[in-house]
């Protein structure tokens, strides 16, 4: 019976069967995956540059948009290099980085969002403590747990997924290697392991959704006591694409690896993913900056002074010739 070892690559899902349906398929992910690249890009070019926006929020942010363009590097482009060769094949050294990325990646998003509720509850709740309890030490410090917390449970779900003896072929599920996928081609009981470290983070993911919750709860009673109704506009305006940025990633991830196998099937599975995994990343700079008149105003004073400069240059190129 073959086991891990006898596995050389994972065959994974194909979007399409027939060349025009791939061809469509790979032009929708290039676009939303260079929209990906050229909003978080547009966000770390605007954090870094201005100086105004060197401030937990946005150094928060920051962090945010690197850990999503990393995120959707993992996966998408594998897949639109299958779907554009026409082939299905990922090495199971590859099977296992993605594993790995992934993982690493969405666990530091989550505990990162975790920690950007907290940066938001002090700020309105605890106005006076802001610069005490979230200086610069500070932040360097849970942006680092953040990151460090999602490496270390990426190793640890990837040593125990890839561990186990593999007899149920190598046909993956998914357009990415996923570990509920990787786990059904398991012929071993020891998929009980896995399953208990499943188990952990899921309650450590609710212990932290739990945080996120209750700390808004109080950013609410907080804000509604504002006897200013600019002081409440700019405070939702804070909040509110936070909130739909933590609903949106927490939902689609719940629903990936929390559904019932009753209703699981390779569309759903695929969709599922396709929201986690794919969306997030695309959609997160949108959010942020729709509401968030600080970073719309930093991109107008960047884009004019790139067009400023663009013009000088080409003056003086042609006052030289």
């Amino acid at each position: 019976m073959p086991n891990s070892s006898s596995v050389s690559e994972f065959l994974l899902l194909a979007f399409a069967d027939t060349r025009e349906l791939q061809l469509l398929h790979f032009g929708l992910f290039l676009g939303i995956y260079l929209a990906a690249i050229l909003g978080n890009g547009l966000i770390l070019i605007v954090v870094a540059c201005d100086h105004r926006l060197h401030t937990p929020m946005y150094f928060f942010l920051f962090n945010l948009a690197i850990l999503d363009l990393g995120c959707i590097s993992t996966t998408l482009p594998k897949a639109m290099a299958n779907t554009l060769w026409d082939t299905r094949t990922i090495s199971y050294e590859g099977c296992a980085a993605q594993v790995l990325f992934v993982f690493f990646l969405a666990g530091a998003e989550y505990s990162l969002l975790t920690v950007m509720a907290y940066d938001r509850y002090v700020a309105i709740c605890k106005p006076l403590h802001y610069g005490s309890l979230l200086g610069s030490r500070a932040c360097a410090k849970m942006a680092a747990a953040a990151w460090g917390s999602g490496f270390v449970h990426a190793v640890l779900h990837t040593a125990n997924t890839f561990s186990l003896p593999l007899c149920q072929g190598n046909a993956v599920d998914q357009f990415f290697c996923e570990i509920p996928q990787i786990l059904k081609l398991s012929c071993s009981d020891s998929y009980l392991r896995e399953a208990g470290v499943l188990v952990v983070s899921v309650s450590l993911v609710f212990g932290c959704f739990v945080f996120i919750v209750l700390s808004y709860v109080q950013v609410f009673r907080a804000v509604l006591r504002m006897p200013s109704e600019q002081g409440r506009h700019k405070a939702f305006s804070m909040c509110l694409p936070h909130m739909v940025v933590v609903s949106l990633f927490v939902s689609t991830v719940m629903f990936a690896y929390l559904k019932r196998p009753s209703i699981s099937s390779p569309s759903l599975d695929l969709m599922a993913a396709v929201l986690y995994s794919v969306v997030p990343p695309a959609v997160n700079p949108l959010i942020y900056s729709m509401r968030n008149q600080e970073l719309k105003d930093a991109l107008w004073k960047l884009m004019t002074r790139c067009v400023s400069d663009a013009a000088n240059f080409q003056s003086a190129s042609a006052d030289d010739s």
